[in-house]
């Protein structure tokens, strides 16, 4: 028997006599008679069932009926006998490399379909733009392969160290730079044959029996919906589509234009297939002289006080057109040094040869080049950086003035806060103007036209699906001194009302960082308010002023001076300081002031922002949140402390909010902030604590559910069910609601098997005999699906609830709209229950949902998702402040989240002192 090894038989003695014996292995152990082998667990044995999300058990009666309409069309599938094949796609040059430019797939396979139809049967494709093409039938072969030429590449891909030819004229070396491989416009394409995939499948999904092959095949009708709006030279985004139509364009600050699109993809439905069409926006940077861009981006008058190492990182991989020759490129870097001074070789018309014949290579600056050589002066860019579109190694310069954006390039930074509250205040439509944009959208779409979707006999309604909806009862809130009242239109107000509990303020003090207020009025204002509406504030011990010289001073700086006046005059720690803060909008202050606070000395405080005078409405919205933080409660559903509130009262009960939120795109070396907020006091449902923790950037699974240190868990979940214990009369709790926000369906499984996993091994580890009952809900906001009245204009009422028709075929799932939605369109949640141990029906459940948007205690309206949810975004946005990143948007890698192997280290939050950890500080 012959042996070799990896590495070429060098167990070959040095001699070639053979091999030593010191090289040979030990021989096999003797196996003692009668032993008996024991039977290794294989990975399936020791699989355990996963769950899956439920089923339906029913529908919802509770509430008024109401006929609604909504954003679902109605698709016919005639042919569900035939099959889509998948195809894989491989392009190359004509040299063999593999075309890795994006783009240019497309065009490829456009030519592919005009040149070789009939070799092709005729087929029309489906092409994903990259690797994948689906077709209606088979082609003739499962191996195909050809060649292509097309005329013009529009991202043109550059090489050499040359200016690009600007002129008509080529010289030498531009000659020769076209012949290369690399300039080619040949191109061999591969189609190779994958799998099959049944119409059938579809058919099966309609009555609930998804399936891998059911979602590959939603998939290919995707893919033709995008494929479609490619040809009509939109910009896609997933499954969003924005045609290059100013009128569609609305400027939102810094040359940056919010682009209304939008959104189509097929669902399976209760009702069957329906196109799903939604109006959407994106942000896209307006087309125009790179230069304009440059400045408006930084808020600077001209290019001369242009920060060019912040502009490099901005413009990277933007697209140019370049004048005059009209040439596209995309934008791969700058030049070190302006264009007057940058330096590079090139071989100039006639010039002299070498001994080998070839033309001497000059060095020239950029300035000289494009004034000598392309007889082009440059106006203003020649003491400015010229724009790269070469290779780091192999770069091409190009002056800026001769750069000009391409239309339609998505802007994927972060928005400041100016630029957010544009985007929102232009991109709003009345329900009816929406309806009346999505009507029109679906006719120019003209998807009947598109031939894959008429070769598979799919037809699309034009009218919106009729649907019925429920509108429930609001829940009877309780206020102070036993009043009650039934909120109207999803609202109520404190006027002539006490919060149900008012807390006492007897130390308290004013850090005033801003010249704007009237601080004396302010403070007996805030008294005053706040003993009408129950709570006793006595004068504060004193009011702080910020030094002058201490206003253009570092946000930490500023905030260190501060508490060293308020130590050295305060007798002791004060209940509670309310934060006067020098600015509106982002201000640098509110993180390093809130850490301070509430991660060295323990203490509640309010930030509030600059206002000469303000109203006694804005200082009672002041006083829910600093009564809520203080301890207090504003208001209560009437049922809370009841038997009657059976749901809840009957048995312990915690209630969980989960979330993850995340960097601005791009920021890939940002943590994630994972908050959990659970409810305390049992059987109360409206007070609240927050376990707040970092991990890995991106991340949306919770990490830190469970964290076992040695015997100890210093998980997130043990934290809040031990105060739940300690808090709720030395109570366990017998059933875990848990709302968890912020993932998609493809997510479900692993909340169900991962997360939930965590949360029952965490309380096996208090207490190996106790088992709590689990109900799991998922709510999502960021989809497409919009209802509107039949009868009327406006927004649907709150509290209307959909649970039947445009709902999943077979899970448990439904939309509620449970606030009043004052402008645009009213975007409903969509709660999915994935497990439900508790057994609630359809009713109880909805209710208790429904409920819980009335518990919020920073506002006097229902809100549009649950209350334990909004506390964790806000858990996590305010202790994701603590953390300091220099300017955001821009200093984050642009390596899309590409990390070494191993465990990734993360800066770890402080921790919260815990005279306020368990208290509502987020509120």
């Amino acid at each position: 028997m012959h042996s070799t090894t990896g590495n070429g038989g060098e167990l070959e003695s040095a001699n070639g006599s053979g091999v030593t014996d010191a090289a040979l292995p030990p021989p096999p152990p003797v196996i003692p008679p009668n032993v008996e082998p024991v039977r290794v667990k294989t990975e399936v044995a020791e699989k355990k069932n996963l769950r899956v999300p439920m089923a339906r058990n029913g529908f919802g009666t509770k509430g008024q009926k109401i006929p609604l309409l909504t954003n679902h069309f109605k698709v016919n599938v005639a042919n569900l006998q035939g099959h889509f094949y998948h195809y894989s796609v491989a392009l190359f040059y004509d040299d063999g490399r593999p075309v890795e430019q994006k783009g240019v797939g497309r065009k490829i396979l456009d030519k592919v379909h005009e040149t070789y139809h009939s070799d092709l049967d005729g087929k029309e494709f489906a092409y994903d733009g990259e690797k994948t093409l689906f077709t209606f039938g088979a082609l003739p072969s499962n191996k195909m392969d050809f060649s292509v030429v097309l005329e013009e590449v529009s991202s043109t891909r550059t090489n050499g160290n040359a200016s690009p030819n600007n002129g008509n004229e080529e010289s030498d070396g531009d000659r020769k730079r076209l012949r290369r491989p690399n300039r080619s416009k040949s191109f061999r394409v591969e189609i190779s044959y994958a799998a099959k995939i049944s119409l059938q499948a579809l058919a099966n999904a309609m009555r609930g029996q998804e399936s891998e092959q059911s979602q590959e095949a939603i998939r290919v009708l995707d893919i033709i919906l995008r494929q479609h709006a490619a040809r009509q030279g939109c910009l896609l985004v997933r499954q969003s589509f924005f045609h290059n139509d100013p009128s569609n364009c609305e400027p939102v600050g810094g040359n940056i234009l919010g682009c209304r699109g939008f959104h189509s993809s097929f669902r399976t439905t209760q009702g069957g297939m329906s196109l799903n069409m939604d109006v959407t926006t994106t942000m896209i940077i307006k087309p125009g002289p790179l230069v304009d861009f440059v400045i408006a981006n930084q808020g600077v008058n001209d290019p001369f006080n242009v920060d060019w190492s912040k502009a490099k990182r901005t413009l990277k991989n933007l697209r140019i057109k370049v004048s005059p020759s009209n040439q596209e490129y995309r934008i791969t870097g700058m030049s070190d040094k302006p264009c007057r001074e940058q330096m590079f070789e090139y071989r100039p018309r006639n010039a002299p040869k070498n001994e080998n014949g070839e033309s001497e290579t000059v060095e020239i600056s950029v300035y000289d080049y494009f004034l000598k050589e392309r007889n082009l002066e440059l106006q203003y860019s020649a003491d400015l950086p010229c724009i790269n579109v070469g290779k780091p190694k192999r770069p091409t310069y190009i002056p800026l003035e001769h750069c000009t954006l391409i239309p339609l390039q998505r802007y994927t930074k972060a928005l400041n806060t100016f630029q957010r509250s544009a985007l929102v205040e232009k991109s709003r439509q009345k329900p009816q103007e929406r309806m009346n944009v999505l009507s029109k959208a679906l006719k120019v779409s003209n998807y009947d036209t598109e031939p894959l979707l008429r070769s598979c006999g799919i037809s699309i309604s034009s009218n919106f699906t009729q649907v019925e909806g429920r509108v429930l009862q609001a829940p009877k809130l309780k206020m102070g001194r036993g009043d009650e009242l039934f909120p109207r239109n999803g609202r109520w107000n404190f006027n002539n009302k006490q919060f149900v509990e008012p807390t006492k303020i007897d130390k308290w003090a004013v850090a005033n960082f801003s010249a704007r207020c009237n601080v004396r009025q302010l403070v007996d204002d805030l008294m005053r308010i706040g003993g009408m509406k129950g709570i006793e504030i006595a004068p504060p011990f004193d009011v702080f002023e910020e030094g002058h010289q201490f206003r253009r001073a570092p946000p930490l700086v500023r905030v260190e001076k501060m508490f060293e006046e308020i130590q050295s005059k305060l007798p002791g720690a004060p209940q509670f300081i309310l934060c006067l803060l020098p600015e509106r909008k982002n201000c640098d202050i509110y993180g390093p002031w809130k850490k301070k606070n509430l991660t060295e000395y323990g203490i509640v405080t309010q930030c509030m922002a600059p206002v000469r005078q303000p109203n006694d409405q804005y200082l009672t919205n002041c006083l829910l949140k600093i009564n809520a933080k203080l301890g207090g409660l504003n208001s209560l559903l009437s049922v809370e402390r009841t038997p009657a509130f059976t749901v809840i009262s009957k048995v312990p009960t915690i209630i969980l909010g989960m979330d993850v939120s995340h960097g601005s795109p791009g920021q890939s070396d940002v943590p994630s902030i994972a908050a959990v907020v659970s409810s305390r006091q049992w059987p109360l449902i409206s007070k609240y604590r927050a376990s707040v923790r970092t991990q890995p950037s991106k991340a949306e699974m919770i990490e830190s559910l469970v964290k076992k240190n040695g015997t100890e868990d210093d998980g997130i979940i043990k934290e809040l069910l031990v105060d739940f214990y300690t808090s709720s009369g030395k109570r366990k709790p017998e059933r875990i609601i848990i709302f968890r926000d912020g993932v998609s369906e493809s997510q479900f499984n692993q909340v169900l098997n991962i997360e939930l996993d965590q949360i029952i091994e965490a309380c096996k580890l208090l207490d190996e005999n106790w088992n709590p009952k689990f109900l799991l809900l998922v709510a999502q906001k960021n989809h497409h699906t919009k209802f509107f009245q039949t009868s009327s204009p406006d927004n649907v009422p709150p509290g209307t609830i959909i649970d039947s028709k445009i709902c999943h075929p077979k899970n448990n799932d439904f939309y509620l709209c449970a606030h009043a939605g004052m402008i645009g369109t009213t975007r409903p949640t969509h709660y999915h229950v994935l497990y439900d141990e508790i057994h609630f029906s359809p009713d109880e459940l909805q209710e208790l949902v429904h409920s819980l948007s009335y518990v919020y205690q920073r506002s006097t309206t229902a809100i549009s998702v649950v209350a334990p949810i909004c506390y964790a975004h806000l858990a996590a946005a305010q202790l994701g402040t603590f953390m300091k990143f220099e300017d955001q948007s821009e200093t984050s890698s642009s390596h899309g989240g590409v990390t070494a192997p191993g465990p990734i280290s993360v800066a770890q939050l402080p921790k919260l002192k815990d005279n306020v950890a368990n208290s509502m500080f987020f509120c």
